[in-house]
């Protein structure tokens, strides 16, 4: 019943934006840290970004300066705006939820996924 669902993603030149949206259903995520994790080619799943319920963010240095991330609790939303995008930044994103109150950046500790979105970013 539980599913996440990211919508988003594509291809955009180097220094263009895209948002990402991740969808929740089958229960409420208010409560819970909401992240997203990103992974390339021959490369392990890493760490992004992530929200907790009362607002407080945190982000992977490569990106802190150019991504935002945000959440809708009501309607179950969490998004990451992403600008002055990079060919580095190409990569597979996954939405993610952790049950706990504090941001935590393993993604191990992650309870449930989304299947991913393409983001593709040309030199």
């Amino acid at each position: 019943q539980v599913q996440l669902v990211e919508t988003g993603g594509g291809l955009v030149q180097a220094g263009g934006s895209l948002r990402l949206s991740c969808a929740a259903s089958g229960r409420t995520f208010s409560t819970y840290v909401m992240g997203w994790f990103r992974q390339a080619p021959g490369k392990e799943r890493e760490f992004v970004a992530a929200i907790a319920s009362g607002g407080n963010t945190y982000f992977t240095d490569s990106v802190k300066s150019r991504f935002t991330i945000s959440r809708d609790n009501a309607k179950n939303t969490m998004y990451l705006q992403m600008n002055s995008l990079k060919p580095e930044d190409t990569a597979v994103y996954y939405c993610a939820v952790d049950r706990a109150t504090v941001i935590r950046t393993h993604r191990g500790l992650y309870d449930y996924w989304g299947q991913g979105t393409q983001v593709t970013v040309s030199s």
